[in-house]
């Protein structure tokens, strides 16, 4: 069976693509900077946790305080750029959903334990004792199956040649398992969000947003070790990812397109940079180069998706129902919201900074 049949038809958009791509590159940067802070600080607290001395178990408890914004921010951070990916891809995006349906329609409820869990373990802290160690690996584990499942539906979306398995299973319970790339690409965001999430905790103590009795020193110390060693794995899983990728797709990168090639190359001698910058503990420079990187992963994220697609489907090849007063809205009340959420993370840091007084 020719793997184009299976392909829904298109809708068409209300604007040109162009202006829904790039609001697309800029939500899911914002999403993925926030996920990794509550996937990878969830993930450095349960170390510490395991640890178990004085200052690694308030480091676990600082990491408490802020575990349930994050996940709040990373959740409704995620809409916008699932929407967006709704927009562009949608007839690929779909068609995975509905194969892997009784996964994909789990992520709620397990979205929804892992946000109890997190709460339980910031204000029970101190009387849960040491069972709330469980806890925290309850809600940690929840959280790595839920990017499991979502690194499922990116990369089945992108084979619509695999949708035929649908004919031996229809019951909604696909996934994606057979696709040698399928664990790079969690590993490496799993790997990453560690990196982001000892920086994030550097920057606390870097900027005295803690309200525990942790040692300051302590906290930026561990975070950049986290950071520094959490780098230099992900650097190797990122090489295994490119060797992974189908030949056509690598090629992007590696001479078949400039633009894909200069990205590459910059990626890494950012991440060789932030590398340096982590290991000499230089927190604010090693903050300013790791955003530059995630912003390149971000891009060669979405030139890996349009290189899979390209046999099927292109961007330019949607079909353009002129509406803008939904895009406006949209622009306006993005603008507005980031503003807010600017606001409020400054009255919650004013207010912890005053606490540390």
């Amino acid at each position: 069976m020719n793997p184009a049949t299976l392909i829904p038809t298109p809708d068409a958009i209300s604007a040109p693509w162009g202006w829904f791509y790039v609001l697309l590159m800029l939500t899911f940067l914002l999403h993925i900077l926030v996920m990794n802070a509550m996937l990878g600080g969830g993930i450095i607290a349960l170390f510490s946790a395991l640890r178990g001395d004085q200052q690694n178990t308030l480091l676990g408890k600082e990491f408490g305080y802020k575990w349930p914004y994050t996940i709040a921010f990373a959740v409704n951070m995620g809409v916008a750029p699932l929407l967006f990916v709704q927009v562009l891809y949608g007839q690929f995006f779909y068609s995975s959903s509905i194969l892997m349906a009784v996964w994909w329609f789990s992520i709620f409820g397990l979205l929804i334990l892992a946000y109890y869990g997190a709460y339980i373990y910031d204000f029970k802290f101190e009387a849960l004792g040491n069972p709330r160690i469980f806890m925290l690996e309850f809600a940690v584990f929840i959280l790595l199956f839920v990017a499991f499942l979502f690194s499922n539906n990116m990369t089945l979306m992108l084979q619509p040649e695999k949708w035929q398995a649908y004919f031996n299973n229809s019951e909604g319970s696909l996934l994606n398992l057979s696709d040698v790339t399928l664990y790079p690409r969690y590993l490496h965001f799993v790997v990453g969000s560690v990196a982001v999430a000892g920086l994030f905790l550097s920057l606390i103590g870097h900027f005295r947003f803690t309200k525990s009795t942790v040692n300051r020193e302590f906290l930026i110390n561990q975070g950049m070790t986290y950071f520094t060693y959490a780098t230099a794995v992900q650097i190797i899983i990122g090489f295994w990812f490119l060797l992974a990728l189908p030949k056509n797709v690598m090629m992007v990168f590696m001479g078949g397109s400039s633009y894909g090639t200069i990205l590459l190359l910059f990626g890494i001698i950012l991440g060789f940079a932030a590398l340096y910058t982590g290991y000499k503990k230089q927190v604010v420079i090693a903050s300013v180069i790791t955003l530059a990187t995630v912003a390149a992963m971000v891009f060669m994220r979405d030139l890996v998706r349009i290189a899979y697609l390209e046999p099927y489907f292109q961007l330019s090849d949607l079909v353009v129902e002129p509406q803008y007063s939904p895009l406006i809205f949209f622009l306006v009340v993005f603008a507005v919201g980031l503003i807010l959420i600017g606001y409020m993370l400054k009255l919650a840091f004013g207010c912890r900074k005053e606490v540390t007084k």
